[in-house]
């Protein structure tokens, strides 16, 4: 026999199932945190987030991210600005 996500609320340890689910994602994510930048990706395949948005969510910076996804063989694509700002300086720094 196995617990289930309803067993959780039942017992008042949580307040609805979401909560049980959203803890052991996070509990799984700190566990393997190379899940987060595979999941990154597939999103960022999918097309939902830019590479900057992808690095974060996966908690990489921004050139690592870069670098996985070359190294992958994972098209890159930039927004002029983002790229712009990412590999050049500002006129203000300079």
């Amino acid at each position: 026999m196995r617990f289930t996500v309803r067993d959780f609320v039942e017992a008042s340890l949580y307040p609805n199932e979401d909560a049980v689910m959203q803890e052991a994602l996070q509990l799984l994510l700190q566990a393997h945190p190379e899940m987060k930048i595979e999941l990154a990706i597939v999103r960022y395949q999918q097309e939902l987030l830019s590479i900057e948005d992808t690095a974060s969510l996966a908690g990489v910076s921004w050139g690592q991210m870069k670098n996985i996804l070359v190294e992958r063989g994972i098209p890159l694509r930039f927004k002029t600005e983002t790229f712009v700002q990412k590999e050049r300086p500002s006129r203000s720094s300079r």
